[in-house]
């Protein structure tokens, strides 16, 4: 899509629809997984698997930041039709990824015990988690490179080919998942590890799929010739995927430390607060889908205008961005609110006392994805122009002192209440921190291209 030219909000929406299903799609493929490994293996082995996978997020979350980087390269080469910087911007960013990728497969296998033991795994789930967490490692360095080729693919304007590839990985999964767990027909019983073998050959099918659709469809970022050897990055490009990467990265370090220093606060006030607080935590995971859907499409939006220094449209693709995620994010929220019995029932059981506690947080912190999304739209376009410190320390800041502050000083006066205030009280603080620094405008400062020759 050209994302430079035509009506902005009208625009916003095609691009970020895509996005928005692909993620829909993927956690939608956890959860079907989950219900095949828990039926057909047991709780110890939703558990072995519960642990491999907050290994394989850490893993993701820290590369994030440098797929991102090299998305805002890409999209502001694209917006100022300098196509050869773009492909240089995705070669190294897939360069890196297959590096970084293979590395970690490799120290990941040797060290799948030590990492389990460190996580304290229930010895009744430790060989599940080994034999799941090992063929996990193998099958990283495909999925780290289709993930990067999905973002760069949206950096250049084509959010629709993620789509495609994702629907193409999500069916293989859950169908080969009770197929190897089992051993159905000819194929062997592999119990757990068929599962994490399922998801792994359900990525590499779809990575070689999408790198035949690149050249058949002559794809804007595909490399031929002389152009694979952007697979080697040079060192400023390098250095600039990195430094613009980490903090980025970081970013997704500091929300899921939060979430875990949360989850220990919520276990203190015990079993059914416990249970009620992860039933939620399901419902929030597809509230919060917009806000992350939209947020994407205005940096690569923002991102190809600031290349094409179409100026006078950034302003207006962020209002787009905040009305279109406070719209959808809304509704979402109104649908939960009016149903939100039977949606937790499907998590709790319709008899649980957890439900009527899961209610009651819901009524007091859902609606924090309001504040929250304008905040991640309006990083979003900060982040298309490089500015990725002063998002990481305004997350830092609402996560950490604020949010736990809140927790601290409230929690005497509201008991486990002001778990559930800290939540849309510390995104208020972050939006207004978000707010003053796109309002002040020093991220509006042209960003060096480190890959120009």
């Amino acid at each position: 899509m050209d994302l430079t030219s035509g009506p902005i909000a009208k625009t916003l929406i095609i691009f970020a629809l895509p996005t928005l299903a692909s993620n829909v799609l993927q956690t939608l493929s956890g959860s079907v997984n989950s219900i095949w490994v828990g039926q057909f293996l047991g709780n110890s082995a939703l558990a072995a698997t519960a642990n491999a996978n907050i290994i394989m997020f850490l893993m993701f979350a820290t590369f994030f930041g440098f797929g991102m980087a090299a998305t805002v390269l890409i999209g502001q080469a694209i917006g100022r039709g300098d196509i050869d910087a773009a492909r240089r911007a995705a070669g190294g960013a897939i360069g890196l990824a297959a590096l970084f990728a293979v590395v970690i497969a490799v120290v990941g296998w040797f060290t799948s015990d030590a990492i389990l033991r460190l996580l304290e795994t229930p010895p009744e789930a430790f060989a599940l988690a080994h034999d799941y967490l090992r063929v996990t490692f193998v099958a990283i360095p495909a999925s780290m490179i289709s993930v990067t080729l999905m973002m760069a693919s949206r950096g250049a304007g084509d959010a629709v080919t993620p789509l495609r590839f994702m629907v193409l990985t999500v069916v293989i999964d859950i169908v080969l998942n009770p197929v190897l767990i089992l051993g159905l027909g000819p194929v062997p019983r592999l119990g757990i590890a068929g599962s994490a073998l399922a998801t792994a050959i359900a990525g590499t099918i779809s990575l070689i799929g999408m790198i035949i659709w690149f050249y058949a469809k002559d794809h804007p970022l595909r490399l031929r010739g002389r152009e694979l050897a952007y697979l080697a990055p040079s060192w400023r490009e390098l250095r600039f995927i990195i430094m613009r990467g980490l903090p980025m990265g970081a970013q997704m370090l500091v929300i899921s430390g939060a979430g875990l220093v949360m989850v220990g606060l919520v276990n203190r006030e015990g079993l059914v607060t416990a249970a009620a607080y992860g039933a939620t935590l399901q419902l929030w995971n597809y509230i919060q889908m917009p806000a992350l859907a939209v947020g994407a499409a205005v940096s690569a939006m923002a991102a190809q205008n600031i290349g094409a220094q179409r100026w006078d449209r950034v302003s207006t693709i962020t209002n787009s961005g905040i009305i279109i995620n406070l719209a959808m994010t809304g509704a979402l929220i109104a649908l939960l609110l009016l149903f939100d019995r039977a949606a937790l029932a499907l998590f709790l059981g319709s008899g649980s006392e957890a439900i009527e506690v899961s209610r009651h947080i819901q009524y007091i912190a859902t609606w924090t994805f309001l504040p929250f999304g304008t905040t991640i739209v309006i990083i979003g376009t900060l982040r298309a122009n490089g500015a990725v410190v002063p998002p990481l320390i305004i997350l830092a800041v609402s996560m950490f002192p604020i949010r736990f502050g809140i927790y601290y000083f409230a929690y005497p006066a509201l008991g486990a209440d002001a778990i559930w205030w800290s939540f849309p009280l510390s995104s208020l603080a972050s939006l207004a921190m978000a707010w003053a620094v796109y309002q002040r405008g020093t991220w509006r400062r042209a960003l060096p291209q480190p890959g120009a020759r």
